[in-house]
């Protein structure tokens, strides 16, 4: 069974690509859009590689600066977080993997 992190983390990303689908369906309708501070929220607690993968696919929020270099800003942080306490906790992962 996968731990329960990596299942939120799973979960949270595809939210994240899906909600920036929307978004990008739904400015094509002129209809209400979800906000950015929203997708960036989403990106930020844990989603910033289905924000990264929602801005390749759907062509969506690529010109807009703060999305442009703030969505791999924040999947480097993340990346590099992660690697340091995988790394620095070894010892405390062993049985749970």
């Amino acid at each position: 069974m996968l731990p329960l992190f990596l299942i939120y983390l799973l979960a949270v990303n595809v939210m994240t690509f899906l909600l920036f689908g929307l978004d990008k369906h739904k400015a094509k309708r002129g209809k209400w859009r979800i906000s950015e501070a929203t997708l960036l929220t989403m990106a930020v607690i844990g989603g910033s590689i289905g924000a990264w993968g929602g801005m390749r696919i759907w062509h969506h929020k690529t010109l807009h600066k703060k999305f442009k270099f703030g969505i791999p800003s924040i999947l480097i942080l993340q990346l590099a977080l992660g690697t340091y306490l995988l790394t620095s906790n070894l010892h405390l992962l062993s049985g749970v993997f």
